[in-house]
Formats: structure tokens, C-alpha cells, sequence
């Protein structure tokens, strides 16, 4: 997208999980970091040292003119990740509400938990947790049909997938992605937005992972 245009960018999903990431609108790149780096000296044009300019604003940890870039991301996810999203306060939030649930298969990785119990230990709770999954979903089913909507949805655990848009600054997005996650899930949805911020804007997250 042009600077400066609102244009919908829609990406190709990244499939995470039972999940996704997908990129819905930007606004900025490399430059638009470096200008406003820049500004204060009256020279706005890309030139050589640039990158040397973005690592040195990493390295003096001084990411406001990171800010002049923007990202609004669409993802899907279970509702036990999504909280992790929203606790930190990071950035903008639009959650959406759908009565068509599915619920997520896969037993959280809680770091804790794969250091605390042995492979077997771990199979035979996924087991369990699909036969929970199982009734709950065919119990979500016979209530809806019988209008009972609201108890429906008093009845879903946190493993129910739901979507939001979330649109962050890279400053933000910076930060959010150094934060200390409780599930190994998180990591695989940063991962995911990673790649796909390398595609907007390669050299701020060149200089971002030089510092890591």
C-alpha cells in the first residue's frame, strides 16, 4: 500500500494451529520510519546509512518514530490465547461474536505444563480433553436448537476459538512480541506476524532482531 492511502490490503491467511493470522491494512514502511527518524534534520530522503539509522534507534531504544507505521491484523484464535492478547493492553481490539463455535482439539502447550509431565502423561490428557470437547460441542448444538442461545454460550470453555482485529504500531507490535508469554501457542502466532511485518517493512525488522 502507498503511504498514506487506507487501502484493504486482505493478505493470504497464515495458518496457525487451528487458528490464523492474516494482514488487513497498513500504513507505512521502511521510510516512513526514516523520515520521521529524520525529520528534525530537514532531510527526509532515503540514503545509505538509513539502516545504520534504524539499528541505531534500536540500540539507543528509541522507537517512537516506529510508531509512523501501522498494522491491522485479523486473527482467530482460542479464547485462552486471545486473553493473553488483551491483558497486555497493546494496541486496539474489535472482537467479533459468531454462534457458529468450534472448539479447539489441541490441549494448550502451557510451557509449565511441558516441563512439568511426561509425553504419556501429556497424550492421556489430550484424550480426556477431546471427550470434553465432545460433549460440550454436542451439548452447545442441542441448546441452540432449542432457542436456548444465551445458556449456549454460558456453557463454552476458553478452548472455543474466536476472531478480532487487532491494529498496533510497530513500536508497540515491537514490544508485544519481547513480552514473556505464558503459552507456547502465542509464540506460534508471533511467528506467524513476523513474517508476515518482514514483508512491509524488512529493514525495521532486520534491525528489531539484531537486537534480540
Amino acid at each position: 500500500m502507498d503511504e498514506g492511502k487506507g487501502e484493504m490490503e486482505m493478505s493470504v491467511i497464515h495458518s496457525v494451529n487451528d487458528g490464523f493470522v492474516r494482514l488487513v491494512d497498513s500504513m507505512g514502511n521502511d521510510m516512513s520510519v526514516v523520515r520521521a527518524a529524520r525529520v528534525s534534520y530537514g532531510n527526509d530522503n532515503w540514503v545509505d546509512e538509513d539502516y545504520d539509522l534504524l539499528l541505531s534507534l534500536m540500540k539507543d531504544n528509541d522507537k517512537l518514530p516506529f510508531e509512523h507505521m501501522v498494522f491491522t491484523f485479523h486473527i482467530r484464535c482460542p479464547i485462552l490465547i486471545a486473553q493473553q492478547w488483551l491483558k497486555h493492553q497493546i494496541g486496539s481490539f474489535n472482537e467479533g461474536e459468531s454462534l457458529n463455535v468450534e472448539l479447539s482439539r489441541d490441549l494448550p502447550r502451557l510451557t509449565l505444563l511441558l516441563e512439568r509431565f511426561s509425553e504419556e502423561e501429556i497424550a492421556s490428557m489430550q484424550v480426556a480433553w477431546e471427550y470434553a470437547t465432545e460433549i460440550i460441542e454436542s451439548t452447545y448444538d442441542s441448546l441452540l436448537e432449542k432457542g436456548m442461545v444465551e445458556q449456549a454460550k454460558a456453557i463454552l470453555p476458553l478452548g472455543t476459538h474466536t476472531e478480532f482485529y487487532w491494529t498496533v504500531n510497530l513500536h508497540h507490535l515491537f514490544n508485544f512480541i519481547t513480552l514473556q508469554h505464558n503459552y507456547a501457542e502465542m509464540q506460534d502466532y508471533l511467528v506467524a506476524i513476523q513474517s508476515i511485518g518482514k514483508e512491509k517493512a524488512k529493514l525495521c525488522f532486520q534491525a528489531f532482531e539484531s537486537e534480540l
